[in-house]
């Protein structure tokens, strides 16, 4: 099983990309014969338009990648700008990509349909997002329901390539993360920077306690029992603390009898307590940037070497090399 996935560096990640999936990313490193993953620097363009933003985000999204527990002897860790073989196989697959393919992809109609401009970047993000994929050989992609579409893009395109020129692309499959990995965000709906309901995995722990004693709550009588099912603050604490912990805190929810107050409490003591050994090896990832530096670079020489041979095979195939 050769595995992929990227990770675009948009700003601090936050809960929903950790239960989302890095989480997901950290277990299929010890499962798969090879994995990749990247940080989407080129596909993060399409709305950081600022450069020593992106750099930052570019950084610290592998310094937290790194300390969340993906490691670089399991793992090839790299920027997707680092490797060009992608963008050049983006070319190569973007001559063979119906436009009416890219016209009915969720990202793109969303935007289209909310009145909003959206450029060339967006419009062919999947087929970046494609090239990706391909270049590596990927047969499993790990996403989450919301990005089954691009799969199936990608496997149109690739289908398209192969019936023209040949077999020469592996056909992925999507992995489609767990169901109970839906993060919400402070305000109940899904977790997202776009609707700014974060909890960011490595904010300062004061502030991240004062966010979640912030959350809004019903105002049922203490003395009511109270349903946990769609509580905000039961599915955050859900996903930080122990099995016991949840057992006692679905108890107390059906005796009632207790104010949302003491459930923030416990919140925010369960994700210090949770993200607590990752805090540490971020520190002393943060203090090393030339080593996390180090890392990158030889993550992505392994990741050209295989993009470079897969180019190549394609090349070929097509008829842009051996003339």
């Amino acid at each position: 099983m050769r595995v992929l996935s990227g990770i675009q560096p948009t700003g601090p990640f936050h809960w929903g990309n950790y239960f989302g999936a890095i989480q997901q990313y950290v277990d299929l490193q010890d499962q798969a014969a090879e994995a990749y993953y990247f940080i989407a620097n080129l596909h993060a363009l399409n709305t950081v338009r600022d450069r020593a933003k992106l750099q930052e985000y570019t950084l610290n999204g592998a310094i937290d990648l790194l300390a969340l527990g993906l490691k670089p002897e399991k793992a090839v860790l790299f920027v997707q700008s680092d490797v060009p073989e992608v963008s050049e196989l983006c070319w190569l697959l973007l001559t063979g990509t119906p436009m009416g393919l890219l016209e009915r992809c969720v990202s793109y109609k969303d935007k289209m349909a909310k009145g909003l401009k959206a450029d060339a970047g967006l419009f062919t993000y999947p087929v970046l997002q494609a090239a990706d994929i391909l270049a590596y050989d990927s047969n499993v992609v790990p996403v989450g329901e919301d990005q089954i579409q691009h799969i199936e893009v990608c496997r149109d395109i690739a289908g398209s390539f192969n019936h023209h020129f040949g077999e020469t692309f592996v056909m992925p499959k999507a992995q489609v993360l767990d169901a109970s990995a839906k993060v919400p965000g402070l305000d109940g709906e899904k977790m997202s920077k776009s609707y700014n309901n974060t909890l960011a995995v490595f904010d300062d722990v004061k502030a991240q306690r004062k966010q979640i004693m912030r959350i809004t709550t019903d105002s049922r009588p203490m003395e009511d029992p109270k349903n946990p099912e769609g509580d905000v603050l039961f599915d955050l604490y859900k996903l930080v603390a122990t099995e016991t912990q949840i057992a006692d805190m679905t108890a107390l929810y059906a005796r009632g009898g207790f104010g949302y107050g003491e459930v923030k409490k416990a919140l925010a003591d369960a994700a210090e307590a949770y993200f607590a050994a990752a805090r540490e090896r971020r520190a002393d990832w943060a203090a090393r940037p030339d080593d996390v530096r180090d890392v990158l670079k030889a993550g992505a020489e392994k990741a050209r070497a295989k993009a470079a041979a897969t180019l190549a095979r394609a090349q070929a195939a097509c008829g842009a090399k051996g003339y």
